[in-house]
C-alpha cells in the first residue's frame, strides 16, 4: 500500500512542479537556450563509447550536480520559495513509508529509484527540473536508510543468542536472513537495478556464515557439528532454489562446509559402536608410525596378539548391529525432520564404516600375519546390518 501511496504522490509532483518552473521560466523570460543546458559532449560520447552500456541512471549523480550549477538562481529561488514544505513533506512521508514494514526501506528505494529514471528517460521532463534535483536527495536519504537497515539486521544475525532449550535445526538467524531475502527479491523482481541488493545481499550472507561459524564456542546440549551441518545444508539447498548470481561464491562455501561439518559428525560418532576396537588399532598406526617394524607389533606388551583377541571378543555381530541400531535412532532422534539428512548421513556412516573396517582388516593382515585372528562379523555381515536397520526405519 505503501509503495503504491509513494508512486501516486511521485507521479502527481512531476506535471505540477513541471508545469510551475515552465511557467516561471517563461513568464519571468529565465529560461536559457537549450543548447547551454546540454550535456558536455565529451560526457555524451563516454556514455554510448562502444563496448560501454549507455546506462544513463549511472550517470544521475553528475547529472543532480550539473544541473543544480546550470539552473538560473532566480528560477531555483523562486521555486524554492513555493515548492519550500515540499522537501520535508517529503523526507516526513518517506519515514512514515519506512516504518509500515521492517524491510519498508526497500520498496521506498526501488519506487524512487524507477522514479528517478522513468523521469530522466521522459522526453517531456525538463533537462533542468527542480522536482530532479528534490528527487535526487530523497534517493540519498533512501540509499541511507536502507544502509542502516541492512547494517542493523547484519548486527542482530550475528549477535544473536543461542535458544537456550534450542537442541538443534534451522537456527533463527538462518530463518531472519531467507525472510530477508524472499522479501527483497519479491520487492527488487521488476526494480530496473538492484546495485545495492546485491551489496546487502553478501553483507547478511557474510553476517550469517559468521554466526553459524560461533557456534564451536556455543554452549550446546547437543552435537555442534551436526546443528553447523544442518545449518549449512539448509542454506545450500535455499540458495539453489533462490538462483541468485551474486551469491553463486556463497552457495559453494554453503556446500563444502556443510560437506566438512558432516564428514567431521560422521567421525566422531562412528568411533562409538567400535570404540575400544578403534582406540587399539589407533594404537598400531602409532607404532607403525614411530618406526616399529609392522611383524613386530604384536611383540610390543600392550599389542600382542592376546590383547588384539581381548579387544575382538568385546565386539561380537549381535552386540554391533545393536550398536549400530542405537547409533541410527541417536541420528534420528536429534536430526532436524525438514532437512531430510538421515538418509544422507546414514549412508556416510556405512561408507567409512566400511572404510574403517577395511583398515582393521589390512592391520591385522600387515602387523599380526599368520596368528588366525580375525573379527567376529565379516563385510557381508556389516552390510546385512547396515541394510537391515534402514529397512527397518
Amino acid at each position: 500500500v505503501s509503495k503504491q501511496m509513494l508512486e501516486q504522490v511521485l507521479r502527481e509532483l512531476q506535471p505540477l512542479c513541471t508545469a510551475e518552473q515552465q511557467f516561471i521560466e517563461k513568464f519571468f523570460q529565465l529560461s536559457q537556450d537549450a543548447a547551454d543546458l546540454q550535456v558536455p559532449e565529451v560526457s555524451v560520447r563516454t556514455m554510448s563509447s562502444p563496448g560501454q552500456c549507455p546506462s544513463l541512471f549511472h550517470c544521475l549523480p553528475f547529472f543532480f550536480s550539473f544541473f543544480l550549477l546550470r539552473l538560473e538562481e532566480p528560477t531555483t529561488r523562486l521555486l524554492s520559495e513555493i515548492f519550500s514544505c515540499l522537501e520535508p513533506e517529503l523526507r516526513g512521508f518517506l519515514d512514515v513509508c519506512n516504518k509500515v514494514h521492517p524491510f519498508g526501506c526497500l520498496q521506498v528505494l526501488v519506487t524512487l529509484n524507477d522514479s528517478v529514471f522513468e523521469m530522466w528517460g521522459s522526453s517531456s521532463a525538463l533537462p533542468a527540473s527542480f522536482l530532479n534535483t528534490v528527487l535526487g536527495n530523497m534517493l540519498l536519504l533512501a540509499k541511507s536508510s536502507f544502509n542502516k537497515c541492512i547494517g542493523t539486521l547484519c548486527k542482530e544475525i550475528e549477535e544473536a543468542k543461542m535458544p537456550s532449550k534450542m537442541k538443534g535445526g534451522i537456527l533463527p538467524s538462518v530463518s531472519r536472513f531467507e525472510e530477508f531475502v524472499d522479501f527483497s527479491e519479491e520487492v527488487f523482481r521488476t526494480a530496473r537495478r538492484r546495485g545495492e541488493l546485491d551489496k546487502a545481499h553478501l553483507r547478511l550472507a557474510s553476517s550469517v556464515f559468521s554466526s553459524i561459524n560461533s557456534l564451536s564456542s556455543a554452549n550446546l546440549k547437543v552435537n555442534t557439528d551436526m546443528v553447523m551441518m544442518e545449518n549449512f545444508h539448509h542454506i545450500h539447498c535455499f540458495l539453489c532454489q533462490k538462483k541468485i548470481h551474486c551469491l553463486e561464491g556463497k552457495k559453494r562455501e554453503a556446500k563444502q562446509r556443510y560437506s566438512e561439518h558432516m564428514e567431521k559428525y560422521v567421525i566422531k560418532y562412528l568411533g562409538q559402536p567400535l570404540e575400544k576396537l578403534n582406540h587399539f588399532f589407533e594404537g598400531v598406526k602409532a607404532r607403525v608410525a614411530q618406526g616399529v617394524k609392522e611383524e613386530e607389533v604384536s611383540f610390543q606388551l600392550a599389542y600382542s596378539k592376546q590383547e588384539l583377541r581381548k579387544v575382538i571378543e568385546k565386539y561380537p555381530g549381535k552386540e554391533v548391529k545393536r550398536a549400530l541400531e542405537t547409533l541410527y535412532r541417536k541420528i534420528h532422534k536429534y536430526l532436524s525432520p525438514e532437512e531430510n539428512l538421515v538418509p544422507v548421513v546414514w549412508h556416510a556412516m556405512e561408507q567409512e564404516f566400511i572404510h574403517q573396517y577395511q583398515e582393521f582388516e589390512d592391520l591385522i593382515q600387515r602387523c599380526y600375519a599368520g596368528s588366525g585372528i580375525a573379527m567376529d562379523f565379516t563385510m557381508e555381515d556389516l552390510l546385512s546390518y547396515f541394510n537391515s536397520i534402514t529397512l527397518s526405519n
